[in-house]
């Protein structure tokens, strides 16, 4: 059956969202005369006086950052999302819309401007983490806010603006559409065999040791069967948890 998977064309279940996945696995070994792109590099200062997050440095809105020695966060000068407007509904038809209230906060991972995450220090790594679970708390104590998204657009082709070590998190009133369906899934799986959704992934993953690429005795990080992206991976707690403050041991994640 592996070699049916590997030949030929076919479709994917993914069981967190109940879509199905188109994967063409042949087409890889159609010939490339298309673009190539050439490694771009990337020699930065410890320091940018003209970068918006360094610290000491005047940010495009006009406040000044902190002299901050390890994380700094604070509310996105250009948030996607708001927090002070007004309620609204559209409803005309097939044309519908709703107000959606949020906030939008950037998290510097570091003062200095030539790092990226994976490069910096465990120590400081773990700092990071302690960030994202601050604000997780922070903002999800607000009565509003329904979801809180901890996530990083990392690289030009992924549209981030500044080369900076960071992120974003974005707490907002509804729940976004793919964490919606993956609830509803996980919820009705549980209901139906008493045990968690990946709980189950993760044992017949770690039985056949085809997709794992990394494990200790609190996480298995692997790429799942259903991806999508050329470069797609999770990281799966071995004991279910719901959200990121009950992740402890997310020191433990870290590879030398």
């Amino acid at each position: 059956m592996n070699d049916k998977l590997t030949e030929y064309s076919h479709r994917r279940f993914n069981p967190l969202t109940g879509e199905w996945v188109q994967v063409s696995p042949h087409r890889t070994k159609r010939p490339w005369q298309g673009q190539q792109e050439t490694v771009a590099e990337d020699e930065r200062p410890d320091y940018d006086p003209d970068c918006y997050l360094c610290p000491g440095n005047t940010r495009a809105g006009g406040a000044v950052n902190p002299d901050y020695q390890s994380t700094f966060s604070f509310k996105n000068d250009f948030g996607a999302i708001t927090e002070d407007i007004e309620d609204f509904e559209v409803d005309n038809g097939l044309l519908q819309a709703k107000s959606e209230r949020g906030i939008c906060k950037v998290l510097c991972f570091s003062p200095r401007h030539n790092l990226t995450l994976p490069q910096m220090s465990v120590d400081a790594i773990v700092e990071v983490v302690q960030m994202w679970k601050n604000e997780y708390h922070e903002l999800g104590a607000k009565p509003f806010v329904n979801h809180v998204q901890i996530f990083e657009n990392k690289g030009e082709v992924m549209g981030c603006s500044n080369p900076h070590p960071h992120g974003q998190v974005w707490a907002q009133e509804s729940l976004p559409d793919e964490a919606a369906k993956k609830h509803v899934h996980q919820k009705k799986y549980f209901a139906e065999k008493k045990r968690t959704l990946l709980s189950d992934y993760i044992a017949q993953e770690l039985a056949l040791k085809e997709r794992v690429l990394y494990e200790n005795e609190d996480v298995v990080v692997l790429v799942p069967y259903w991806a999508v992206w050329p470069y797609e991976t999770m990281i799966l707690p071995k004991n279910p948890s719901s959200r990121i403050l009950a992740l402890g041991f997310l020191g433990s994640i870290m590879v030398s």
